[in-house]
């Protein structure tokens, strides 16, 4: 079986605790939600057929990785599987398992609406929980709260007030900052072409400090440093 790959691309990690970092995007096609602020629509579709092995080369190349250097030495050790939906396709699993047998160190960026419990433990895992303006809410599959370990991190996508207020009992219901590295608040950017509307950082900050919740902002560093909405980057 082959993967659908979106495109495979080299830049820094614009969200997450490991922002700033170089690294290896791996992009699957496909996803069976539809946020309202989603800023990667172009991978519902498309894409091209590649094999776990042909991925896995393209990533050494990117990563300037040669077969008897462990991925951790790699001028770029990082790579992120990410979508669309990258739990989706089944062949993710073989393909998460060969690149941390590589050495290398890989995450994965979901929705939160399918296990990730099949993933090798050694996939930090980026996991969101979809808020109530998403479009998409009671999607969250709560057995991942199980499946978590100390080095993933939970996400909260906020554009409202309402999605804070969930976010914020939601952690608190859960014990999420005892679960998880990091708990991230990300406020929605907005949409270059006016479709949604953001949430301004600094409303949400004052938010955070006022109600002193355990959790980190998370901004879209690439959109800071390229234009909203470039491809690739």
């Amino acid at each position: 079986m082959n993967l659908t790959i979106n495109e495979i691309y080299t830049s820094v990690q614009g969200e997450s605790t490991w922002a700033g970092l170089p690294c290896i995007f791996v992009r699957l096609t496909g996803c069976n939600l539809r946020c309202t602020w989603c800023d990667t629509a172009y991978a519902f579709h498309g894409g091209k057929k590649m094999s776990v092995e042909e991925v896995s080369a393209r990533v050494d190349e990117l990563a300037g990785r040669s077969e008897a250097m462990p991925g951790s030495q790699a001028s770029v050790p990082l790579v992120e599987l990410t979508g669309g939906e990258p739990l989706l396709q089944e062949e993710i699993y073989p393909l998460a398992k060969k690149l941390v047998a590589a050495g290398y160190s890989v995450m994965i960026e979901t929705s939160g609406e399918r296990f990730i419990g099949k993933l090798p433990r050694e996939v930090i895992k980026i996991v969101d929980v979809k808020c109530p303006d998403s479009g998409e809410p009671d999607t969250f599959e709560m057995r991942n709260l199980e499946a978590l370990s100390e080095n993933d991190e939970v996400k909260f996508v906020l554009s409202t007030r309402r999605d804070y207020e969930f976010a914020r009992e939601f952690i608190s219901q859960h014990g999420l900052a005892r679960r998880v590295r990091q708990v991230l608040f990300s406020p929605v950017f907005e949409d270059p072409q006016g479709m949604w509307s953001g949430l301004e950082p600094r409303t949400l900050v004052e938010w955070i400090l006022e109600d002193g919740l355990p959790v980190r902002l998370g901004l879209q560093l690439h959109k800071f440093i390229w234009h909203p909405a470039t491809k690739g980057v």
